[in-house]
């Protein structure tokens, strides 16, 4: 079940420093690596979108496919209908969340394993229809020459959305919108039942709760968000191709969300990043970026073995270890109470 949190001072000032490094890292970056950044936002909301879907007990192979149909859906508006790249992102998002309830009906009448192969399935049949016809998805080939993000102007405010700060910075602001508004679900009265449904269902529904009903809104909720985050990759890349939403990608996702940890809200999110620097920063540094999935499966292994409730875990030890060293510090000790009995 979730646990109310708080946040002391040492914490304001971490979430104070972290928000700055955010904010100002773009001017200190190569441009390649403000492309990185902009990606990892965006692979943030979707380990962030897809753990809500965990949270029911049921972890799906068909997320990346999901953020495809978000990818597709904004694509095609934007492209085909002429719709506003703004109101073609917020229905990209929709689809994939209307894809997604259409493929709860067959999917959650199976549970575990065997809905984990049922969205495996399902998430390729997507993904060939994709390959299969060139009008409207453009086949093997995908979409090309999408329309990007359109400038503001208002007076004299010009901002340029081709330029990868200003594009970083309304992903940023989409991602840090989304991941409130999940974090405000999961300690919901609705987020409350995702995780009766994961622990106890058979009681869960013993006392009214439909199961099937909570497990397809959080699916569809996942969904939805991760169709977002297709809708901005997609305008991000000018180009969205089936190939970008594989099965092969998708271990990635579920990689960065099991050594993060999926018991606290920040936990897939300290995964992704932490992989990601390791991916992108260190190995492309020393030029050994071709190990990639030797490495995330030697990782995958060491986490399963000594961390197995991810690297959130080591951020709650340190917060105990802190905790009880203030209150350490604040107690009396009984020396001194027997001293001025006395």
């Amino acid at each position: 079940m979730p646990e109310k949190t708080t946040i002391g001072g040492a914490g304001l000032i971490g979430i104070a420093v972290l928000a700055a490094i955010i904010i100002v890292a773009p001017y200190f970056v190569t441009f390649s690596q403000r492309e990185l950044m902009v990606l990892l936002a965006i692979n943030v909301l979707v380990v962030a979108s897809y753990r809500l879907q965990t949270l029911t007990g049921e972890w799906s192979l068909a997320h990346l496919v999901m953020m495809g149909a978000g990818a597709y859906g904004s694509a095609l508006y934007a492209k085909s209908f002429g719709a506003p790249v703004p109101v073609a992102m917020i229905g990209g998002a929709i689809t994939a969340g209307v894809v997604a309830a259409v493929l709860s009906f067959p999917l959650f009448r199976m549970k575990g394993f065997y809905f984990l192969i049922g969205s495996f399935a399902a998430g390729e049949i997507l993904r060939l229809i994709w390959k299969r016809f060139t009008d409207p998805f453009g086949g093997p080939k995908g979409i090309q020459r999408i329309p990007g993000f359109p400038d503001i102007n208002i007076g004299p405010l010009h901002i340029d959305f081709f330029n990868p700060i200003n594009y970083y910075y309304l992903v940023l602001l989409v991602v840090l919108v989304s991941l409130w508004i999940l974090y405000r679900i999961e300690r919901s009265r609705i987020g409350l039942t995702f995780h009766a449904i994961h622990w106890q269902d058979k009681l869960s529904e013993s006392v009214g709760v439909d199961a099937f009903r909570y497990r397809m809104l959080a699916f569809v909720i996942a969904s939805f968000f991760a169709g977002l985050a297709g809708a901005l990759y997609a305008h991000n890349l000018s180009t969205v191709n089936p190939n970008q939403f594989d099965v092969n990608a998708m271990v990635y996702v579920l990689i960065w969300t099991i050594v993060g940890g999926t018991s606290r809200w920040y936990g897939p999110i300290l995964g992704v990043v932490t992989l990601t620097i390791i991916d992108e920063v260190i190995l492309r540094g020393i030029g050994a970026d071709q190990i990639r999935p030797a490495l995330y499966g030697l990782i995958l292994i060491l986490a399963i073995l000594f961390l197995p409730d991810g690297l959130e875990s080591l951020v709650i030890k340190a917060k105990d270890a802190l905790r009880g060293r203030s209150s350490s510090k604040t107690s009396v000790p009984a020396e001194a109470l027997d001293g001025s009995r006395d």
